[in-house]
């Protein structure tokens, strides 16, 4: 591969990499979005299931209704027999048979709106877990980025021997260092005062012949001396 050639594959990879900056600093802006649109359609189906449900039991009341109804005219239809009303009782069953075709069609309907609910109740609780995944990442990724950002900043601000941290650490070590030597130095200067005023209480005592300064030559001889005569 000629230099040219090289030049151009680090070209390709620097726009690539820029891209890819670009397309990562708008992905936690993305992923915001896209848990709104999701919340925002879940809010919905969950408003057309609730809709679905109430034209069910609606449905299942008026099939119920028109059961009363049959029964209702089913009696009729019986006592226009007894009488031997047969055109009367006629007329009445092909009432009842109307009303049969209507509660056919409600109960119809009522299996289909509980099968679309059941299958929508299948739908919102699974997506319910996807959107509660997708929030728990984009929080994951949202904590690690700031994580990662204050870490970054730290060690920015504080890295190299030039930072404040490290000026102020080395003002504090030279801070503590003067005062350990002047901690020290007034120790001396007191060890000194005390030894220089017992030095002079010794002399008075000296002088006073309260104290003496140690044997002397005569001192031994006039013991040895005593001694011997002893």
């Amino acid at each position: 591969m000629n230099i040219w050639a090289k030049m151009m594959t680090a070209l390709k990879g620097g726009i690539n990499e820029a891209g890819e900056a670009v397309v990562d600093s708008q992905a936690l802006r993305i992923l915001d979005q896209e848990v709104r649109e999701a919340s925002e359609a879940l809010k919905q189906s969950k408003d057309s299931l609730a809709e679905i449900i109430a034209r069910e039991k609606l449905a299942r009341q008026k099939a119920k209704d028109l059961g009363a109804k049959i029964e209702e005219h089913e009696g009729y239809a019986l006592k226009a027999l007894e009488k031997g009303d047969e055109p009367l009782a006629h007329e009445v069953a092909v009432k009842i048979a109307d009303l049969e075709n209507q509660m056919a069609q409600e109960q119809e309907a009522e299996a289909d709106f509980k099968a679309n609910a059941d299958k929508l109740r299948q739908v919102i609780a699974q997506t319910e877990l996807n959107l509660k995944r997708m929030k728990q990442q984009v929080d994951t990724v949202k904590a690690t980025e700031n994580v990662q950002r204050a870490q970054a900043a730290v060690a920015e601000r504080h890295s190299g021997t030039n930072s404040k941290m490290r000026t102020a650490m080395d003002s504090l070590e030279r801070i503590k260092e003067k005062q350990a030597l002047k901690a020290a130095q007034m120790a001396a200067a007191e060890e000194m005062s005390e030894s220089s005023a017992d030095a002079s209480l010794q002399e008075k005592l000296e002088k006073a012949g309260i104290t003496g300064s140690g044997k002397n030559a005569d001192d031994v001889l006039a013991r040895l001396k005593a001694k011997k005569s002893s």
